[in-house]
């Protein structure tokens, strides 16, 4: 264990911007051998940068960076994983097209004399990391094949077994069942008896506090508490995660909020016993016209997959569709727009054209209903001036190129382009992340606007504030099943985060 021992790794003054903006202000951490050391804060609270300046990832920070004690300063992931460290991120980088065994020795084959590939070797050496991590795969079998949540066992798998003296995991249980997450946790427990330093990084709290030695809690880019796991509790960190009094962040919602009565209207979208793989278990719920229904949960927690189904972007497993109580099965996103359901991904990039004008981007949805055979780039203008004014898209010019305008302004132009069919559904997802106070204001009313002239929508956001301004109910998404709706009741941000 780690008493005693002086730290393996020491930050002191840690600061780091982007683009004039603060991520990490003024923060000190330290990591000792033979320590499980657990993360916790909301998104955009500064963890995962932290990290990210001790695998190297970003190198441009001031304050003291500090192994066994002497200062240095990495160039590039190379030198961090010259001094021992290894990073899980929170987006896999595996690479799909190559075998399980070529991912678990990238960048480190086993070679002979000749500096050829001992191939043989590589897939009975993968083969056996990987078994005393309790995975039974074919070494040989092509990584993109296998369901994500073995493909993040595998690159965890990779890091684990690299004789890494720091590892640093982000988000390793977003995409688990309960076993495979208990595995991890037997692994993790056993490297540190070895003496191996591992940082945990988790939304869920509940994993944190059950792995973890010491656990540190950032907020607005500041570290804000650190304790010993078996001296604190679930709440007492979402409230050091929140913040009181006047370090409260405006909008917190670390009050009670009152949701009003169920709508009555008609369902426009009934989800039946919905399930995919790994990612969604018998999900069910109805969305009504004129209501907003928010569906909150952390990362990794089945979100973005059901949004992609709503839209026939992914096909189910199993479970039914009903759109205005007529069974559905979309079998492109075509399909689905025909059957008046609008998506707006969380990447803007998925649906817009960076490098055409807004006009362009605006009137690409209805194109085939102006012109069949040729285009009518003035009545697309005009379709176009009309949505710009209606949403006050800034600046409002329809021949200006999308990428010279502001992210929050981007997103109006998404909104505008299904605002033209117009849907009977629109899902958006993470509709106000990375945005300004002011833009994101400027959604919010939007999206209220559109329910008032009867519209069903449903959003889904892993940040409660979103779900908390906009829902009339609310849905809590946890590893891929609904456990809890509120509806007609007090809700509050931390509540929020209880239930997920």
């Amino acid at each position: 264990m780690s008493e005693g021992r002086p730290p393996i790794l020491e930050l002191q003054g840690i600061t780091k911007s982007f683009g004039g903006v603060e991520a990490l202000r003024g923060v000190d951490f330290a990591l000792h051998p033979g320590e499980i050391h657990g993360l916790v804060g909301e998104n955009g609270a500064g963890k995962s940068t932290l990290m990210k300046i001790i695998a190297g990832v970003h190198t441009e920070f001031s304050g003291r960076f500090l192994i066994d004690g002497a200062e240095t300063h990495f160039r590039s992931t190379r030198d961090a994983h010259a001094a021992g460290i290894a990073m899980v991120h929170q987006e896999l980088s595996v690479a799909p097209d190559l075998t399980v065994a070529e991912n678990v020795f990238l960048g480190n084959q086993p070679t002979n004399a000749l500096g050829l590939v001992q191939w043989r070797r590589m897939a009975r050496d993968a083969g056996e990391q990987l078994a005393r991590f309790g995975i039974d795969v074919d070494p040989m079998t092509r990584l993109g094949d296998l369901p994500i949540g073995l493909q993040q066992l595998i690159e965890i798998a990779r890091v684990l077994f690299s004789g890494a003296r720091i590892i640093i995991l982000d988000e390793p249980t977003s995409a688990l069942s309960p076993p495979e997450v208990e595995r991890l946790f037997a692994t993790l427990r056993r490297l540190r008896e070895d003496g191996t330093a591992i940082v945990f990084i988790s939304h869920f709290i509940e994993d944190i506090l059950l792995v973890s030695d010491t656990v540190t809690v950032f907020r607005n880019g500041r570290k804000v508490a650190e304790t010993a796991s078996a001296a604190t509790s679930k709440g007492a960190l979402i409230e050091a995660m929140i913040g009181r009094g006047g370090e409260a962040l405006e909008h917190s919602y670390t009050d009670d909020l009152m949701l009003p009565r169920p709508s009555d209207r008609q369902v426009v979208l009934k989800v039946d016993q919905l399930s995919l793989s790994r990612s969604l278990k018998d999900v069910s719920f109805e969305a009504r016209a004129g209501e907003v229904l928010g569906i909150y949960g952390f990362m990794g927690c089945g979100q973005q997959e059901l949004s992609r189904i709503l839209f026939g972007k992914l096909k189910p497993d199993t479970g039914t569709l009903f759109v205005d109580g007529t069974p559905k099965t979309f079998a492109s996103t075509a399909a689905a727009r025909r059957a008046g359901v609008a998506l707006v991904p969380e990447s803007r990039r998925d649906m817009l054209f960076h490098q055409e004008p807004v006009y362009k981007n605006i009137s690409i949805s209805i194109l085939d209903r102006i012109s069949a055979l040729l285009l009518k780039p003035a009545q697309e203008r005009d379709i176009a001036k009309r949505q710009v004014e209606q949403l006050q898209i800034r600046p409002p010019v329809v021949g200006l190129d999308l990428g010279m305008l502001s992210g929050g302004n981007q997103q109006k132009v998404a909104l505008a382009k299904w605002l033209t069919y117009p849907p009977k559904l629109l899902v958006l997802c993470e509709p106000t992340r990375g945005m300004d106070v002011g833009a994101k204001n400027d959604v919010i009313n939007i999206v209220r606007d559109l329910r008032a002239k009867g519209l069903a929508i449903i959003v889904l956001s892993t940040e409660p504030e979103t779900v908390l301004s906009l829902a009339d109910r609310i849905l809590v998404l946890k590893r891929g099943a609904l456990v809890r709706e509120f509806r007609n009741e007090p809700v509050s941000k931390d509540r929020l985060l209880e239930a997920a």
